[in-house]
């Protein structure tokens, strides 16, 4: 799940005395604040300046958080608020390179013309070969309409830019995919699809990101049906991989068999039926969801799951309880069941905070702040492309989360987003499972 908070990095001055640093650390706290990283840039004769990354709710409490930093006095300064977040995007993440120096009048007649002629002629004659002479199969389109852009909603396209260049940094670093992002001005499933379609043969795999329920349902299930690439649309199935992962260690944690438990999901938005069917995937027999949407009822019914009317009843009779409404504190502490295991995703305010789910008798609670879908998608892709898959199924879903939860340290809900080795598993874990349900061009 994405963090929505105001992120500013401040340079404070304290001087070089016991107890200064954790001042400014008790102020930051007490008027809101979360601190991230900390950093020593200049230790002087009596005194030392960090930068010190905050993270806060609205522009309000930034306000109010400086305020106190100022006050503190006693040689503490504030020099300067800056928005790390806004020049880091500066002139985009993304870029397209060559990956062959043209250096020569010979260099360019063997990247370019005459000689590409020679490689395109092999290609009309063998399509097949465009996996060998081109970066078609290494290279996924992140399709969006800009009509749910992490928690935002519908911004439009080039408003959600920045994320789909995010995707695509993630892509290349964390599994050396070229991921190309695609601004669709339209929200109409015929006209996406239809997009997508001609645009195919340029791509190993399509991503499908931020794009607003119910059309998002019938978008993936279009693209899966008439395409022969995967397609994945990443706030269905990467959400409910990370959280099937997530809930795996928290099962070990509180010594609970996932397979014989009872799973509620409350919110069955695109996020949540996703959540509902890879539990299902993964041989859970009991899984139950509340919403206020008669339809994502329906449609949670008709994948196989049991719609419940009320908060309350689905807490009663839930051993496992996930959460994606977007709304802070929906669950009621007297809700909560003796032994439970209680996972709040919505950020920036979980549906209830950990800390009071365990003091009304949960086994295990947590927040989506470690709930990162990048743990997810780049994996998947690099191993159906590995593969050469024509699909993406639940079976190598289910692989991915149990891949993410086979490297996750004991008392941690989820690996560290940024561990390549988590990737790399993730990426073997699909791999097999492709190859072996004989899904590929094997």
């Amino acid at each position: 799940m994405i963090n929505k908070h105001i992120i500013r990095t401040l340079l404070v001055q304290t001087p070089s005395t016991p107890g200064n640093l954790g001042k400014v650390a008790t102020a930051i706290g007490l008027a809101g604040g979360d601190i991230g990283e900390i950093e020593t840039v200049h230790v002087g004769a009596n005194y030392t300046k960090r930068n010190i990354t905050v993270q806060v709710e609205n522009e309000a409490k930034l306000e109010s958080l400086l305020e106190a930093v100022r006050e503190l006095g006693g040689g503490i300064q504030l020099h300067t608020v800056s928005d790390d977040v806004l020049r880091a995007h500066e002139g985009g993440k993304i870029q397209m390179k060559s990956k062959m120096p043209i250096q020569s009048l010979a260099d360019l007649r063997r990247v370019y013309t005459p000689g590409v002629a020679n490689v395109c002629r092999v290609i009309e004659q063998e399509p097949e070969k465009a996996k060998i002479y081109t970066n078609i199969s290494n290279t996924v389109a992140i399709v969006t309409d800009g009509t749910a852009i992490l928690g935002l909603g519908d911004i439009g396209p080039v408003a959600g830019m920045p994320v789909m260049e995010g995707k695509a940094a993630l892509f290349d670093q964390l599994a050396g995919i070229n991921g190309i992002p695609i601004l669709l001005d339209t929200k109409d499933p015929d006209e996406i699809v239809q997009t997508v379609k001609h645009i195919s043969p340029g791509f190993g795999g399509i991503l499908l990101e931020d794009i607003g329920s119910p059309h998002c349902f019938e978008v993936e299930e279009r693209l899966k049906r008439d395409l022969d690439i995967p397609v994945m649309h990443d706030d269905q199935h990467g959400t409910a991989v990370v959280t099937l992962a997530a809930v795996l260690s928290a099962c070990k944690s509180a010594g609970v068999d996932l397979e014989k438990a009872t799973v509620g999901q409350i919110g069955l938005g695109a996020a949540g039926l996703a959540i509902c069917r890879m539990f299902m995937a993964f041989g859970v027999k009991n899984v139950f969801g509340a919403d206020k949407s008669p339809e994502a009822k329906e449609r949670l019914k008709g994948y196989g799951g049991n719609p419940v009317e009320s908060l309350e009843e689905l807490m009663e009779q839930s051993d496992i309880v996930i959460a994606t409404t977007g709304v802070p504190g929906l669950i009621k502490k007297e809700w909560v069941r003796q032994g439970q295991i209680i996972l709040a995703l919505s950020n920036p305010k979980p549906e209830i905070e950990p800390e009071e789910a365990l003091e009304a008798g949960a086994a295990y609670a947590a927040d989506g702040r470690s709930v990162n879908n990048v743990l997810g998608f780049p994996g998947i892709f690099r191993g159906v492309l590995n593969a050469g898959a024509r699909d993406i199924t639940h079976e190598m879903l289910v692989a991915a989360a149990e891949a993410i939860a086979a490297e996750t340290k004991p008392g941690d809900l989820v690996p560290h987003p940024l561990d390549l080795s988590v990737h790399e598993r993730v990426a073997e874990a699909v791999e097999t499972m492709a190859v072996q349900s004989g899904k590929t061009d094997r």
